[in-house]
């Protein structure tokens, strides 16, 4: 032993992993990075429903155990993303392979991002609490709940399976969201201009439905991360396009500075 116990380190010539041990290495690191992903993505999907459900029923109880559980759903999170970035100081992935670790990063923060909109759901049940809800109202929050869960089941099923049409179908199911979201709000508005609901709660259920809709958002932004993963498919894709048309294919150009001529 050296200095304060320390081992003294060994000269021996310690074994170079082969590049197929490496490959197999990584890979195993990231299937299980990819398992945590769909255990959140599972995790998320099912808090969804439960939200709703503490919001319409005034379990005020129900709604502190889901704000409170989200602190282990952050946890699993930045763990996740830690993963990730370890994966990328201590192997050399190819282009494939960064892709997906790239993008598995971004549908990380996605995930949290979507679990703080249930918890704020869950929080408004406190505002609200005491308040008869319309039951035309109560209907559509129902709705957008189902097509919320809907959306990340079917979000979660196109990434498990890295099937990029199934992702792109993502986009059509989020339009009937934003379309319940539109018609949730014009109830709001005829059911306050009847004096069938109070303003502030009224507000309040403005805001939730923007929860909603936002889960949704989030929900195609990683059907977007999926298509990438598989094909590289970004959005900008057809703005990348008409650019090159325009100009021909000279963007690798375009950060070089101009000499005086």
């Amino acid at each position: 032993m050296g200095v304060l116990g320390v081992a003294k380190i060994s000269t021996k010539a310690r074994k170079v992993p082969t590049v197929d041990e490496i490959r197999k290495n990584f890979h195993n690191d990231l299937d299980s990075v990819r398992a945590e992903v769909i255990r959140l993505g599972a995790s998320l999907t099912e808090s969804i429903p439960r939200a709703t459900s503490v919001l319409l029923s005034g379990d005020l109880e129900g709604a502190d155990y889901l704000v409170q559980a989200d602190d282990e759903f952050d946890g699993r999170s930045a763990e996740l993303e830690a993963s990730c970035f370890e994966i990328l100081a201590l192997q050399a992935p190819v282009a494939a392979d960064l892709r997906q670790i790239v993008a598995i990063i971004k549908i990380a923060g996605e995930l949290e991002r979507s679990a703080d909109l249930v918890v704020n759901i869950c929080k408004a049940a406190r505002r609200i609490y005491g308040h008869d809800i319309d039951p035309m109202l109560r209907g559509v929050i129902s709705k957008m709940s189902e097509q919320a869960q809907k959306l990340f089941a079917a979000t979660m099923e196109a990434f498990e399976e890295s099937d990029s049409a199934k992702a792109a179908a993502i986009d059509d199911m989020d339009s009937y969201l934003d379309s319940l979201h539109r018609q949730f709000i014009q109830q709001i508005f005829e059911s306050h201009s009847k004096s069938k609901i109070d303003l502030q709660v009224a507000v309040q259920l403005a805001v939730v439905a923007r929860f909603y809709e936002r889960i949704g958002d989030h929900a195609v932004n990683v059907s977007e991360k999926t298509r990438f993963i598989v094909s590289g498919w970004v959005r900008e894709r057809g703005g990348i396009e008409r650019y090159r048309a325009r100009v021909g294919d000279r963007t690798g150009e375009i950060f070089l500075p101009r000499t005086e001529s």
